[in-house]
């Protein structure tokens, strides 16, 4: 979900992962234990967003993908070694 800068309540169990395009972006600490080996890749395509989300009524969504980070790439942003 994309929240106005202030609305979204940070908790404990919130974690930082970066910025996107000087936005902070959070996952929650479970989802975190599970995708940490990964890479996310957050795009913007055409199609309906989440009823509650920001980006819903300008007819585009957020798609999340994902790839398991190879022994190749160092963990931060996916970059090779």
């Amino acid at each position: 979900m994309c929240y106005m800068r202030g609305e979204l309540r940070i908790g404990e169990n919130d974690i930082h992962l970066g910025d996107i395009g000087g936005t902070p972006f959070y996952i929650a600490k479970d989802q975190y234990a599970y995708w940490q080996h990964t890479q996310l890749i957050i795009d913007v395509v055409d199609g309906r967003g989440g009823m509650f989300s920001l980006e819903g009524p300008e007819g585009k969504r957020f798609l999340t993908r994902s790839r398991v980070f190879s022994p190749a790439h160092d963990g931060n942003g996916g970059s090779e070694r």
